[in-house]
C-alpha cells in the first residue's frame, strides 16, 4: 500500500506503526511495533467462503452464488486463528466471496477477537444491514473495507447485479450509524477512472475514513478484462488526480485517508513528484519508502493468504500457485518454510529480481512492486513489474544498463 495522505500530505493515519514503524499511529497495547519491515508478520487475507451474491467481472478468485468449494469448517477455522494468533500475526481480514454469506462469520470473529487478533472484514456492503452492523461493532471488528467500483450504474455493472451501488451505500451507512469504522476499496479501471472526482465528492459527501484506489491485477475473472487495465499514461493521470483530490481534503481538514494498491510505482512517482515541490520534505519521505520496501516486504513477508479450500498463497491473487494446506500443516509452518522456491525467493527477491526493476535506482523504494502481476504477465515471478509507468530515464536506465540487459538476456517487452 502507498499512504498517500501520510507520504504526500504527511498526516499521521491509523496504520503507520506496521507500514512505516511509527508509534502512535492507532497501534493496540501489545502489538510489537517492528524495527525492520523485513521482521513483519503478514496479514492474513483469509477468503473464508467462495459463495457470493455479486457476479464481479474482475473477481480475483472466481466466486459466485453456485461454485464449489471445500472451505473449513468451524473447528478447523478456529484452530487456524488459534495458529495465527500465536504466530503473531497483525491483522485477519475476512474476505470472501461474500464472509457474510457464511452463517459462522460472526462465531469466528469473536473467536477471533478472544485469541487477540485484530480483525477486518472486505464485504461488498450489500448485506451490511442494521443489525448485522450492530454485530460487527460488537464482535470489536477492528475496520470494514467496502468495494465500490463507480457512481451507480458504472458500480453496478462491475458488480453484475442492478441496485447493487444503493445496497452498499445503506451498508455503508449502517455501519457509520453503528459506529464502525468503514472504508472503501476500488479498482482502477478504463470504465470507471473517468469517475474519480465524483468518487471524492461521495467519499467527502458520505464522510468515509478511508478510501483506497487498487491498480487492476488480471487474477481469477480479472483475467477477462485485462484489456481495461490502464495504460501507462492513464495510470500517471488517475495518480495526479488522486494526489490533487487528496491534497485539497488535507487543506479542507477532511480526515479521510487516501492510499493506493497493488502498484508500488505510485511510491516513487509522489516522490518524484515531491522532489520538485518540496525537496526536504520529499528526502523525509524516502525515508519512508525505503523503510517500508514497497515489494520487497509484502507478497510472502508482510502478506499472505488462505483460500476457501485451505490452501496458503503468498498473497490474495496468486491463487494459481499453492504453498501449502492449512488442514495439513499449520499456516506458521508453511510460512516460514523457504524450501518452497517462490517463498524463498520473495523472502529474498533482491536475489532474483530480473530486467529493467533489477537496475532501477529506486528498487529500494519500490521492491520489484507486485511479483504476482510479473508471473501472470511474462510467466516469470522475477521479469519485471509490467505495470510500472515510469519511463527508462526516470528509473535512470542508460544505454550502458540497457546493453547489460541484452548481454544477460533480461530484456522483457513491456506493455505499451
Amino acid at each position: 500500500m502507498i499512504n498517500i495522505s501520510k507520504l504526500y500530505c504527511d498526516e499521521v493515519t491509523p496504520g503507520d506503526w506496521i507500514r512505516y514503524g511509527k508509534a502512535g499511529s492507532g497501534e493496540r497495547e501489545g502489538e510489537v511495533i517492528p524495527k525492520q519491515a523485513s521482521e513483519r508478520r503478514p496479514i492474513v487475507v483469509w477468503n473464508i467462503t467462495r459463495a457470493c451474491n455479486l457476479k464481479c467481472v474482475h473477481c480475483y478468485n472466481d466466486s459466485g452464488a453456485d461454485k464449489a468449494s471445500d472451505e473449513l469448517s468451524t473447528d478447523e477455522a478456529k484452530n487456524t486463528l488459534g495458529d495465527l494468533a500465536q504466530f503473531g500475526v497483525p491483522s485477519v481480514l475476512f474476505s470472501g466471496g461474500e464472509p457474510l454469506m457464511r452463517p459462522d462469520l460472526f462465531e469466528l470473529l469473536g473467536y477471533a477477537g478472544e485469541k487477540g487478533l485484530r480483525t477486518v472484514i472486505s464485504t461488498n456492503g450489500t448485506l451490511i444491514t442494521t443489525d448485522a452492523a450492530k454485530k460487527i461493532k460488537q464482535q470489536g471488528v477492528s475496520y470494514v473495507g467496502i468495494s465500490l467500483d463507480g457512481i451507480g450504474p458504472v458500480n453496478d455493472k462491475f458488480r453484475g447485479v442492478t441496485g447493487a451501488f444503493d445496497r452498499a451505500v445503506k451498508g455503508i451507512r449502517n455501519c457509520r450509524d453503528a459506529g464502525v469504522r468503514i472504508g472503501l476499496r476500488l479498482t482502477l479501471t478504463r470504465r470507471n477512472v473517468q469517475d474519480l472526482k465524483a468518487l471524492f465528492d461521495f467519499f467527502e459527501a458520505e464522510n468515509i475514513e478511508r478510501a483506497c484506489f487498487y491498480h487492476l491485477v488480471p487474477s481469477g475473472r480479472g483475467s477477462a478484462i485485462a484489456d481495461e487495465d490502464l495504460t501507462g499514461a492513464q495510470s500517471r493521470e488517475a495518480i495526479e488526480t488522486i494526489l490533487a483530490k487528496t491534497k485539497q481534503f488535507k487543506q479542507a481538514g477532511r480526515k479521510t485517508d487516501i492510499l493506493t494498491v497493488d502498484n508500488h510505482v505510485d511510491g516513487v512517482y509522489l516522490y518524484l513528484k515531491l522532489l520538485k515541490e518540496d525537496p526536504t520534505r520529499s528526502a523525509n519521505v524516502w525515508k519512508l519508502l525505503t523503510w517500508n520496501g514497497g515489494g520487497l516486504y509484502s507478497s510472502g513477508v508482510g502478506i499472505g493468504c488462505i483460500d476457501f479450500h485451505g490452501k496458503v498463497h503468498p498473497d490474495q491473487f496468486w491463487w494459481h500457485y499453492d504453498l501449502g494446506d492449512v488442514r495439513e500443516r499449520p499456516f506458521s509452518r508453511i510460512w516460514m518454510d523457504t524450501s518452497d522456491p517462490v517463498l524463498r525467493g520473495l523472502k529474498n527477491r533482491r536475489d532474483y529480481i530480473k530486467g529493467r526493476c533489477r537496475l532501477c535506482k529506486f528498487f529500494d523504494g519500490c521492491g520489484g512492486s507486485l511479483r504476482v502481476r510479473a508471473d501472470l504477465h511474462y510467466g516469470d515471478p522475477w521479469a519485471p513489474e509490467p505495470a510500472c509507468y515510469l519511463t527508462d530515464d526516470e528509473i535512470g536506465l542508460d544505454a550502458e544498463k540497457q546493453a547489460e540487459l541484452e548481454r544477460t538476456g533480461e530484456v522483457f517487452q513491456m506493455p505499451e
